[in-house]
């Protein structure tokens, strides 16, 4: 058995007022999690891929919650409750649940036996990516999402669909948004919440989760490297993908987990997050609203290594692929299990200002940019990842420039939201 866990990123990359959800006490989830393993079980090694640890680790923090309060009653009536009758639970449920986890690509194929992976956040940017990654290439592949409100849950929904025509099928867990801004519940406690699981676990799975370049903070050492010391994070949120980061090779020493941690680059391309830069700057130049550019006080432009979303999703099967076994049985170490940690970046710095005027080019307006002083609110002048440990252990090689990346991603754009090429002087070339 392997546990794949990435972060779905459903929180900003920096600092910035979000909301935690939580859910009421219940059983239900205990019992959703019994029949999900059960269904597994029987379609050979499991993983679970949780992309972006946001998603994953808030879904994982739902179930517990749901499983270990004090409301009482029985799991029937709760999971009435909390989980739509459609969707969750019965005989069609499972039958759902087993087809979508059956793999299809045969045991004698070039790429091996295909994989059941269980995706956590699989409604998300980097998670619906990688569950269609996944099955394309013929592994078994089911996905859980929470379907928070943190930014648009129409497009979570429209991802849900895309997935569901390619045969992945997707559960919703819903549960209540109630504490605003806090990233400890998701990036500390649903880590150790998911960590416990994986450790008792009998046998162990290998384990592969998102961290950030935010750890990197205030190194002003370029290109960054995992060699290079992340101990001067500039805002919470890195300090606390920092901490995740202690705490998987705490899980790893004592308990024998494999475990390979994930920086990502500002990742970026069609089915994005609302919140990044990129995607509401063409949001707003298209509707004649002023952007606002932020740079450095001594009038330095931000510059950002802009990862295109195919780049980094073969990272991450490349890091599935390649994850070790893990050497422990039941909270037992019985030996060293790898420990790995990989920048996954272009290794490209661009200019927030030259993103704009390729975002120009290619939308045919003129943006109406508000150039501001940075505020001190966590957020670093610039990232630029050294990517050759990937390059060497997972083959790792983004081959998509910001230029290509943008033109796919504005012609995805217009076309979710239902441009008019025509009055818009959309340019003919894309």
């Amino acid at each position: 058995m392997r546990v794949v866990v990435e972060e779905e990123e459903m929180y900003p990359s920096t600092p910035g007022k979000v909301k935690v959800e939580r859910s009421s006490s219940s059983s239900a989830a205990a019992a959703m999690w019994r029949q999900l393993h059960r269904c597994f079980a029987s379609t050979g090694t499991m993983f679970l891929w949780a992309l972006l640890l946001v998603a994953t680790t808030a879904t994982y923090l739902s179930f517990r919650s749901l499983a270990g309060g004090g409301g009482g009653g029985d799991a029937t009536t709760a999971a009435s409750r909390y989980f739509p009758a459609a969707s969750w639970g019965g005989l069609h449920w499972e039958r759902q649940i087993r087809s979508s986890a059956s793999p299809r690509r045969p045991a004698g194929s070039a790429e091996g036996a295909g994989l059941s992976v269980l995706v956590t956040g699989a409604a998300g940017f980097v998670g619906a990516h990688c569950s269609l990654a996944l099955r394309k290439r013929g592994d078994g592949v089911v996905g859980i999402d929470n379907f928070n409100s943190y930014y648009d849950p129409s497009l979570k929904k429209a991802r849900r669909a895309l997935l569901g025509s390619h045969g992945v099928f997707v559960a919703g867990v819903r549960y209540a948004m109630e504490n605003p801004s806090s990233y400890i519940h998701s990036n500390i406690a649903g880590l150790v919440t998911l960590l416990e699981a994986c450790k008792d676990a009998d046998p162990q799975p290998s384990i592969v989760w998102a961290s950030s370049s935010s750890v990197y903070g205030l190194n002003d050492d370029v290109p960054f490297s995992e060699s290079h010391r992340t101990d001067k994070p500039a805002s919470l949120y890195a300090a606390t993908k920092k901490s995740g980061e202690a705490i998987t090779h705490t899980y790893n020493h004592i308990y024998g987990l494999s475990i390979t941690g994930l920086r990502f680059f500002t990742v970026y391309g069609p089915w994005g997050r609302p919140d990044m830069a990129y995607f509401f700057f063409t949001r707003n130049i298209l509707q004649g609203k002023p952007i606002t550019v932020f740079r450095g006080r001594d009038h330095t432009d931000l510059a950002r290594d802009f990862t295109y979303i195919d780049d980094v999703v073969r990272g991450c099967l490349a890091a599935l692929d390649t994850a070790g076994a893990s050497t422990g049985t039941g909270g037992k170490k019985r030996g060293a299990a790898p420990y790995r940690i990989f920048n996954l970046g272009n290794t490209s710095p661009v200019t927030v200002p030259t993103l704009v005027t390729i975002l120009e080019r290619y939308l045919g307006v003129k943006a109406k940019k508000h150039v501001v002083e940075m505020p001190g609110n966590g957020d670093v002048m610039f990232t630029h990842a050294n990517i050759s440990l990937a390059r060497e252990q997972l083959g790792y090689k983004p081959t998509t420039s910001l230029e290509m990346g943008l033109k796919k991603f504005v012609r995805w754009y217009l076309s979710y939201y239902g441009y008019n090429r025509g009055t818009l002087g959309f340019m003919n070339h894309l």
